[in-house]
């Protein structure tokens, strides 16, 4: 095992002189940070937006696994569906600013499923926003397209071959503050996309889910997610 290297009077990012020059850690004001690990879950925390054309209800729920994992399971029609965005919308594209989104998931079958994970505006068609950074994949097939999209005019990047059935895969993007954004999956960069279509003009929300494909119930697994942007 590698022996860590240790800094015993700490660490720091503040600027020489400023009011966190001496403290022995980063400065937490420099960056907006939103992050959930779903140790737990609380419904009333989220806006849900379900469809449920079958007999039962979809359920979502904090699994006991390692790590905490919420666990997203539709109900058996064609087209049922659950989505999740958090109530207010406070991530914004700025210039000079720079952003990072990540996040680690798992979906039952990853071709008969629509699926959606990023940061978009308040809708409750995730799906199909006008405005909006994330990933989707469409039903009957496995493709990840990543989505850059303002008023409805979108940059779209296709990557195959990356999703597999009820695999745990992350997946993120960073956006340089200037010239591009740029997509991980697995940590390992696929793709980089221009600002052409950049919404740069309004705040966004955490918003993800699944929409089953066929009459079956598809589920959707979430480890965490993380956003992060420089104030």
């Amino acid at each position: 095992m590698v022996k860590p290297v240790h800094y015993p009077s700490g660490i720091s990012n503040a600027a020489k002189r400023s009011t966190l020059a001496v403290m022995g850690m980063p400065d937490p004001t420099r960056y907006h940070v939103w992050f959930d690990d779903f140790d737990k879950y609380t419904a009333a925390d989220w806006t849900l937006t379900t469809t449920e054309a079958g007999a039962g209800s979809a359920t979502e729920a904090a699994s006991s696994a390692d790590g905490g994992v919420l666990v997203v399971t539709n109900d058996a029609a064609d087209n049922d569906a659950d989505f999740f965005q958090w109530p207010v919308e406070t991530f914004k594209f700025v210039a000079g600013k720079e952003l990072w989104f990540k996040a680690r998931v798992k979906i039952s079958d990853v071709t008969q499923s629509d699926f959606v994970m990023g940061l978009q505006i308040t809708d409750t068609t995730p799906l199909a926003v006008s405005d909006g950074v994330y990933f989707r994949k469409d039903d009957g097939d496995s493709i990840l397209d990543c989505v850059t999209i303002k008023d409805s005019s979108a940059t779209t990047e296709s990557l195959s071959g990356l999703l597999a059935d009820n695999t745990w895969v992350t997946m993120g993007f960073h956006y340089d503050g200037k010239s591009g954004i740029e997509w991980f999956v697995d940590d390992v960069k696929r793709a980089t996309t221009a600002l052409t279509n950049l919404p740069d003009d309004e705040e966004l929300t955490i918003s993800f889910g699944i929409q089953n494909g066929e009459a079956v119930a598809k589920v959707l697994s979430v480890d965490y997610i993380a956003a992060i942007k420089e104030r």
